[in-house]
């Protein structure tokens, strides 16, 4: 009798749920988390110049892989000890503008003898991101490197016991050779080996990495310019700065390179699907707005920007109504230009005559491969 009252008052309180508690569950997103363990001692300097140029193309594959996934990509960058660093950790984040800016400080200096850190920061890429350990999640880790690690560092997690680990916790462990250096490509067999991912040679400066330039380059810039124009920055002072200086990011990156400033737009373009966003990560009020993450009628006086906050309530509501309308409008034009330049550059890309791996074409080959799996 007492085990019948039981399953009656379990099936009550699973009927009594609130609803949005089951809503949120069936609407939870994928997870695609992407790491970099990257080199960066005077050697790599080739590679590192062109890791900069194809981020936003990197990106835009895991978007391509899984549209309404949450993605979020970190980076810890490594020499050796006596260097300025041993390891620099940016932490796994959905900002990838900022990343982006993280990235292009990053030099090429340093190193000395031969081997380097490599333990110590694989132990950071494993042990110390903040992964996100949900059920339906992709976890994976790209080592890119020219020189085998320091087995002599007393201090350190040596790779296999970090492998062993990242195995328990499904963490794909790739390792990227630069070069042809034979005692590095030993160890790198090994830890792709050990951490279920690919031993992938790609020649010491990254290989001959190709920015396709397409006729829509320009209009996409237009587009995305006027869709920053919609950013509304709220938030702490230095939030809004940060926000506002997204906005402005664009011009720099068309400044140096019309067609990476492509690329970052149309990456933001297949994000603004699921995320309502202009720029990436947080301080946007209208992508909040847009998304259900926030109300602005909830937001504090002080968080809002001075023109938001010189307006009535009625009419702050009616303003954020107006730019997620022009919005809308604008990443719909906005997207059918990125379809007509994703196959400009896929025809291209085709025609072309075979060259040598280079490091973004690999990167974007096996990460649609490893998040399919």
């Amino acid at each position: 009798m007492r085990s019948r009252i039981t399953l009656l008052s379990l099936a009550f309180a699973l009927a009594t749920l609130p609803l949005s508690a089951g809503l949120s569950q069936a609407i939870a997103k994928p997870v695609v988390e992407v790491a970099f363990v990257l080199d960066t001692t005077g050697s790599m300097g080739g590679l590192i110049e062109g890791a900069k140029r194809k981020i936003w193309s990197i990106a835009s594959a895991i978007v391509d892989s899984n549209p309404d996934a949450d993605i979020r990509m970190g980076l810890v960058a490594y020499r050796d000890i006596g260097d300025e660093y041993v390891t620099k950790k940016i932490e796994l984040t959905r900002d990838i503008q900022d990343l982006y800016a993280n990235l292009l400080e990053l030099k090429a200096r340093g190193g000395g003898d031969w081997p380097e850190s490599v333990n110590e920061a694989l132990d950071v890429a494993v042990n110390k991101m903040q992964w996100t350990h949900a059920r339906d999640s992709t976890r994976i880790v790209f080592l890119v490197g020219d020189a085998p690690p320091h087995m002599d560092y007393a201090q350190d997690t040596k790779y296999p016991i970090t492998l062993a680990t990242a195995k328990q916790q499904d963490i794909i462990v790739n390792a990227v050779l630069a070069g042809n250096a034979q005692d590095t490509e030993r160890v790198w067999r090994d830890i792709a080996q050990n951490g279920n991912g690919e031993f992938i040679p790609i020649p010491q400066d990254g290989g001959q990495i190709v920015t396709i330039e397409t006729p829509f380059d320009e209009e996409i810039i237009i587009l995305q310019r006027e869709i920053n124009g919609t950013v509304i920055p709220y938030g702490r002072r230095a939030l809004q700065k940060r926000t506002e200086s997204k906005t402005q990011q664009l011009s720099s990156v068309a400044a140096a390179s019309p067609a990476r400033a492509s690329e970052m737009a149309s990456f933001i373009n297949k994000r603004a699907k699921t995320t309502s966003e202009a720029v990436t990560g947080d301080g946007d009020l209208v992508a909040d707005v847009a998304a259900g993450r926030n109300d602005v009628a909830k937001v504090k006086e002080e968080e809002l920007p001075d023109n938001l906050r010189a307006m009535q309530p009625e009419q702050r509501s009616a303003e954020i109504t107006r730019q997620i309308a022009q919005r809308k409008a604008l990443n719909e034009k906005l997207a059918a230009l990125v379809a007509k330049r994703d196959k400009y550059v896929a025809e291209h890309r085709a025609k072309a005559p075979p060259k040598a791996s280079s490091f973004d074409r690999v990167v974007e080959d096996t990460l649609k491969a490893q998040i399919k799996r």
